[in-house]
C-alpha cells in the first residue's frame, strides 16, 4: 500500500508488516456513541475534545464570514435556461431534514453514533493523494472479507445499470466475496481536483471510513446547496373588489402560493387565512390598495395554475424527461456528490433549500404567524468543508456564505436556521446510501440487539421492583419505563413546533389516560405528526394502582408524570444499559416482533408452497403487526373507494370469463364447437365448409382439434382462476392495510437483516420488499446469512 497519512486503514491481525505500516500511517478511531452531536450547536462548536485514545488530528479555529447581508430585491429571470412552470416549483420538497422533528435517524447528526472504524463498511480508496509516495509498499489485509476487488472504475450510471440487470440476492452476494487483499494498487489514480463534479469516481468501491475532514491535505469537498429555480412572474392579475390589481413579482409570488390552495381544506381554517394575510401584508406595505383578504379574488391565478397543470399532463413522457434533464439534472449533478477524506465519492442526501412549502407550512402552523423569510434572501447558510478544499460558490452571485467552518467532529455539510422556527436547524448530511450512514444504521440495530441480553434483567429488577416504591419519582420512572417497553411509546420529546397538543410517554396528561377496573388503561392522545393513539390495554395490577395514584387530585390538563421528563428518563435508561433510550426500546420491540412473526409456525405454513405474491402478503401482515405496535397509521386514501370499485369490476369480469371457459370445456368434451361471441362470430376461426366431402379427415381433425382445444381451455381456466385469486387477495390486503403505514417501521425500526434473511429462506426477490432507495440504504445487510436471528 502506498504510504498515505491521510487515509484511515483498519488493521486487526497483529503482524510485523502491520506494525511497520501503522507507524507510517497512524490509526484513527471515532468517538463513542454519546458525543456532542446531541448537545446544543453552540456547545459543539466550542468543544472539539476527543477521547484520550483517539488519534484524530484536530483542525484549527473556524473561519467565518461574519458580515450581515441585506435582503436582495426580488429576483426576476427572463432567460429560457432558468424557466420553470410555477406548478412544478410548488411541488418541490423542502431540501433539508429537520433535525428535531423527523422520526428517521437521517435527520440527526451522526458523529454521536460512530464507533470503532473496524466495524465500518470497507471502501477502497479511489484517489492517490498528491503528497503520497508513488512507490508501492506491502499491503495489510483488510478485515472485511466481502470487499470488492479488481474492478474497473465505473460511472454511477454504469454501476446502477449493472445492479438493475442482476438484482438477485445471490448475485449481489457473489459480487462481494473476493478478498480485499487482492486489490491492485498499481493503477494510476487521479488527484483531487478543485471541484467535485470534475472528478470521476466509482461510487460502489469501499474502504474503512471515518469522517475526518480537512486532514493532512485530504479535504472534504462539496459544492454547497442548491436553491429552487428563480421565480418567473406569470403576469396574471388577481382581483380586489372586482378590479384587477398590479403586483410586484415578490407580491405575486406569495399570492400565487395562496391561490393554488383555493380548493384545499385550509381555506376554511381562519388561522391559516390570518397567517397568510399577516405575511402578505408585510410584503404589500401599509399603503397598498389591498387592505383585507375578504375582498380578494384569487380565481384568475388559480385558473391559470390549473391550465398550466393540464398542459403538463398533456406532455409526453419524453417531453417531461427533456424538461427535467435540461433544467434540473445538470444542476443537480453538481451538488449531489461529496468527496470524503479525499478518497471516496459519497452521495449527498438533501442538498436543496426549500421555499414554497416552508412558507405554506408557516401558514398552517397553529401558533402565531411569523414573518416570511426566504433562506436565500439572506445567505444565512453555514458551510462545513475541508480546510484546504475550494469554497463552494454561493448560488447568488455577489453574496457570501454566512460562515465557513472546518469542523472534523460533526458530520453535517451545511446548516441554517429554520425560517419558520429559528430555534431549530436544518442540516445537510450524506445520503442514506453512503458508507458512513450505512455504518451508523448498522450500529443502531446492533445496539438494539444488545438489549435482548439486558431486557429480562431490566424487566425483572430495574422497573418491576419500583412499582410499589415509596419514592414517587422512582415509581414514576418505573411505570414510564414499563409503558415504553410494553407499548412502544415515544419518550415525548419529538413534538413539532407547529403541532399544538402532541404528547409522548413523559408528557402524558391526566386526560390522556383513563382507568377501568380491574386493571385496564385506556389511552387517547395525539402522538407524533398528530397521529391519534387509541388503545385499551390490560396492565399489571401494581401499574394500574400507580396510575390511579398519579391521577389523584389532578386536573385533566395536568401532567400525569409530574416528577419526570425525557432527560431524567433517558439518564435512568442509560444506567440500565449503555446507550439505552426510548427509541432503542422501540427499535428492539419492533424488530423482535418481526423476527418472531416471520419464523412462527403459522406464517411458515402459509409461506410454504405459495407463490411469490402470496409470500409477500404474509410478510406484509407481519409488518402490519409491527406498525400497529408503533402506532404507524395513515388516513384512508381519497382514491381507496374508487380502487376497490375497479378491483370488484375486474373480479366480476374475470368470473364471467371463467364461466364462459367452463361452458366451452363442456362442449369440447362432447365434441361440439365452442359457443359464439356476442357479435355472432365463432370464438375460434373454424370453417367447417372447408371439410365437406372429406368426412374422414374432418373427423380426425375434429378429434385432434378437440384435444387441443380442451387443453387450451383447461389452461385458460387455470390462468383465470389464478388471476381471480390474486385480485381477491389484493383486494383483501388493500382493505386490511388501508389505515396502516408499513413504510415508517421498515425504514426506521426493522432490522433489514431480518427481511433479507427471510427473503433468502423463501426465495422471494428482495425487490418485492425493498424499493430502490431502501436497497441502497440497506446495502450493508445484503450478505446476511439465512439463519440470522435478531
Amino acid at each position: 500500500m502506498k504510504s498515505n497519512p491521510g487515509i484511515t486503514v483498519i488493521k486487526q491481525n497483529a503482524s510485523n508488516v502491520m506494525e511497520k505500516t501503522l507507524k507510517e500511517e497512524g490509526q484513527s478511531r471515532s468517538n463513542s456513541e454519546d458525543s456532542d452531536d446531541d448537545k446544543p450547536l453552540s456547545h459543539k462548536l466550542s468543544s472539539g475534545a476527543l477521547n484520550g485514545n483517539s488519534h484524530h488530528i484536530r483542525m484549527g479555529s473556524n473561519l467565518s464570514c461574519p458580515s450581515p447581508y441585506t435582503s436582495p430585491k426580488p429576483r426576476i429571470i427572463k432567460g429560457p435556461e432558468d424557466e420553470m412552470l410555477l406548478s412544478s416549483e410548488l411541488q418541490l420538497n423542502a431540501g433539508a431534514s429537520n433535525a428535531e422533528s423527523s422520526d428517521s435517524d437521517e435527520s440527526k447528526p451522526l458523529a454521536s453514533e460512530l464507533e470503532d472504524p473496524s466495524s465500518s463498511l470497507n471502501k477502497r480508496p479511489l484517489i492517490q493523494p498528491k503528497n503520497s509516495d508513488p512507490s508501492p509498499s506491502k499491503k495489510a489485509k483488510l478485515s472485511e472479507p466481502s470487499a470488492p476487488t479488481n474492478r474497473k472504475l465505473k460511472t454511477a450510471e454504469q454501476e446502477e445499470a449493472a445492479a438493475d440487470d442482476d438484482p438477485s440476492i445471490s448475485n449481489r452476494n457473489k459480487k462481494s466475496t473476493t478478498p480485499a487483499s487482492k486489490v491492485s494498487d498499481k493503477k494510476k489514480r487521479p488527484d483531487v481536483s478543485a471541484s467535485v463534479n470534475k472528478v470521476d469516481f466509482s461510487k460502489s468501491l469501499k474502504v474503512p471510513l471515518v469522517l475526518v475532514k480537512g486532514r493532512n491535505g485530504q479535504p472534504l469537498v462539496h459544492n454547497g446547496v442548491i436553491f429552487p429555480p428563480l421565480y418567473k412572474p406569470h403576469g396574471v392579475k388577481m382581483l380586489y373588489r372586482e378590479n384587477p390589481v398590479d403586483l410586484t413579482p415578490e407580491q405575486e409570488e406569495v399570492a400565487t402560493m395562496f391561490a393554488v390552495m383555493l380548493e384545499t381544506e385550509y381555506m376554511t381554517k381562519p388561522k391559516f387565512r390570518e397567517n397568510f394575510m399577516s405575511d402578505w401584508r408585510k410584503i404589500l406595505g401599509e399603503k397598498h390598495i389591498i387592505q383585507n383578504l375578504e375582498d380578494c379574488d384569487f380565481t384568475p391565478i388559480y385558473e391559470w395554475h390549473q391550465r398550466e397543470k393540464e398542459k403538463k399532463k398533456q406532455m409526453s413522457t419524453d417531453e417531461k424527461k427533456a424538461i427535467k434533464e435540461g433544467k434540473d439534472e445538470t444542476r443537480k449533478e453538481k451538488y449531489m456528490w461529496a468527496v470524503v477524506d479525499g478518497m471516496s465519492r459519497e452521495k449527498v442526501g438533501n442538498f436543496r433549500v426549500g421555499t414554497t412549502r416552508v412558507v405554506q407550512r408557516s401558514w398552517r402552523a397553529s401558533k402565531d404567524p411569523q414573518v416570511k423569510k426566504n433562506v436565500y434572501s439572506q445567505i444565512d447558510i453555514t458551510i462545513n468543508i475541508g480546510k484546504d478544499a475550494p469554497i463552494p460558490e454561493p448560488p447568488i452571485p455577489g453574496e457570501r456564505w454566512k460562515e465557513i467552518r472546518h469542523d472534523n467532529t460533526v458530520t453535517w455539510l451545511a446548516f441554517w436556521n429554520d425560517p419558520i422556527n429559528p430555534k431549530e436547524f436544518k442540516y445537510v448530511f450524506l445520503a442514506a446510501s453512503s458508507s458512513l450512514k450505512g455504518k451508523v444504521t448498522r450500529e443502531k440495530y446492533e445496539k438494539s440487539r444488545k438489549l435482548k441480553d439486558y431486557i429480562e434483567g431490566i424487566r425483572a429488577a430495574a422497573y418491576t421492583k419500583d412499582f410499589a416504591s415509596k419514592d414517587s419519582k422512582k415509581r414514576q420512572i418505573a411505570v414510564a419505563t414499563y409503558l415504553i417497553d410494553k407499548l412502544a411509546l415515544r419518550a415525548g420529546n419529538e413534538k413539532d413546533d407547529d403541532e399544538a397538543d402532541t404528547v409522548g410517554c413523559c408528557t402524558l396528561k391526566v386526560e390522556n389516560v383513563e382507568t377501568k377496573r380491574p386493571n385496564i388503561l385506556k389511552f387517547d392522545f395525539l402522538g407524533k405528526d398528530s397521529i391519534r393513539y387509541q388503545n385499551e390495554v390490560e396492565v399489571e395490577p401494581r401499574v394500574f394502582s400507580a396510575i390511579e395514584q398519579f391521577r389523584s387530585g389532578k386536573e385533566g390538563g395536568d401532567d400525569l408524570f409530574d416528577q419526570l421528563d425525557t432527560s431524567k428518563l433517558n439518564a435512568h435508561l442509560k444506567e440500565l444499559m449503555p446507550g439505552l433510550t426510548a427509541k432503542v426500546f422501540r427499535t428492539y420491540n419492533a424488530s423482535i416482533t418481526l423476527d418472531e412473526m416471520v419464523r412462527c409456525k403459522l406464517l411458515s405454513r402459509e409461506t410454504k408452497g405459495g407463490d411469490v405474491a402470496e409470500k409477500v402478503v404474509v410478510y406484509q401482515h407481519a409488518n402490519k403487526e409491527v406498525a400497529i405496535i408503533c402506532n404507524h397509521q395513515r388516513t384512508v386514501s381519497k382514491s381507496h373507494s374508487a380502487q376497490m370499485v375497479r378491483l370488484n369490476e375486474k373480479i366480476e369480469e374475470l368470473k364471467g370469463l371463467l364461466k364462459e371457459l367452463q361452458e366451452d370445456l363442456t362442449r369440447v368434451n362432447k365434441g361440439k364447437p365452442p359457443l359464439k361471441n356476442s357479435d355472432g362470430k365463432p370464438k375460434r376461426n373454424l370453417n367447417l365448409k372447408r371439410y365437406k366431402g372429406k368426412l374422414l379427415k374432418l373427423i380426425q381433425k375434429l378429434r385432434k382439434w378437440s384435444e387441443t382445444r380442451r387443453l387450451s381451455v383447461t389452461k385458460k381456466i387455470a390462468q383465470t382462476n389464478t388471476k381471480i385469486e390474486k385480485m381477491e387477495r389484493d383486494k383483501e390486503t388493500k382493505e386490511d392495510l388501508k389505515t396502516v403505514a408499513l413504510g415508517t417501521s421498515k425504514i426506521n425500526y426493522l432490522d433489514p437483516r431480518i427481511t433479507v434473511a427471510w427473503c433468502k429462506r423463501h426465495d422471494v426477490p428482495i425487490e418485492k420488499i425493498f424499493n430502490k432507495s431502501l436497497l441502497a440504504k440497506f446495502a450493508w445487510a445484503m450478505d446476511v446469512v439465512l439463519i440470522f436471528r435478531f
